[in-house]
């Protein structure tokens, strides 16, 4: 092999891992928020990656996914949103009220994209349904809404029911407020009492 072949090949070399190394900086980044431990979110995680890949983009391809699950410790929440404010990701897909609200306190210009069980303009996600403005989008499982219409199921089953139990989380104060709420309002509708119970574990919204 001649002497400009060679520095050629060497040249080449010493210019693939630069190369390499940029088009990864270039690859668009997805962070995950998620209450949730790994180990339970799988049904979660693969939906979420096939519908990723329906848009074109592929984790490992072109497109990079950070994962950071609190494993039911909501307290975690703000460090792993921080975290991902940190690696500058594109956008952060949320699980539950307690990672969109730490999403939306640790960055006001990086999109998210939120599911929550409640009103998303009550806990402060964005500013309407219909103009959310901000840096928030996402979906409402109206979950606490059809408190309502559970409660009045409850009656027509047991109608001589005095009393309804609602166990509530306390580490999860976004969801716990909507519910206490919403049920309260309701039990006074009807005439009945909600006692209260906390659980003393700390569990995923």
């Amino acid at each position: 092999m001649r002497r400009r072949e060679v520095i050629a090949l060497l040249g080449g070399a010493a210019v693939w891992p630069i190369a390499a190394a940029r088009a990864q900086q270039a690859m668009p980044m997805v962070g995950i928020l998620s209450p949730q431990a790994a180990g339970t979110s799988g049904p979660f995680l693969d939906a979420f990656r096939r519908g990723l890949a329906e848009t074109g983009y592929v984790e490992g391809q072109n497109a990079a996914i950070e994962y950071r699950m609190a494993g039911g410790q909501l307290d975690r929440l703000p460090a792993l949103a921080a975290d991902l404010v940190r690696l500058r990701a594109g956008v952060i897909a949320t699980s539950g009220s307690s990672a969109a609200l730490a999403a939306k306190a640790a960055t006001r210009s990086i999109p998210i994209a939120f599911s929550v069980p409640e009103d998303p303009v009550k806990l402060g996600l964005v500013a309407s349904l219909a103009r959310p403005g901000g840096n928030a989008t996402g979906i409402n499982f109206l979950s606490t809404e059809v408190l309502t219409k559970r409660m009045g199921l409850l009656r027509e089953l047991v109608p001589t029911a005095a009393q309804v139990a609602v166990l509530i989380n306390p580490a999860n104060p976004a969801n716990t407020s909507a519910t206490l709420t919403e049920v309260e309002a309701v039990a006074r509708a009807l005439g009945l009492q909600v006692p209260i119970f906390q659980s003393q574990h700390q569990r995923r919204d």
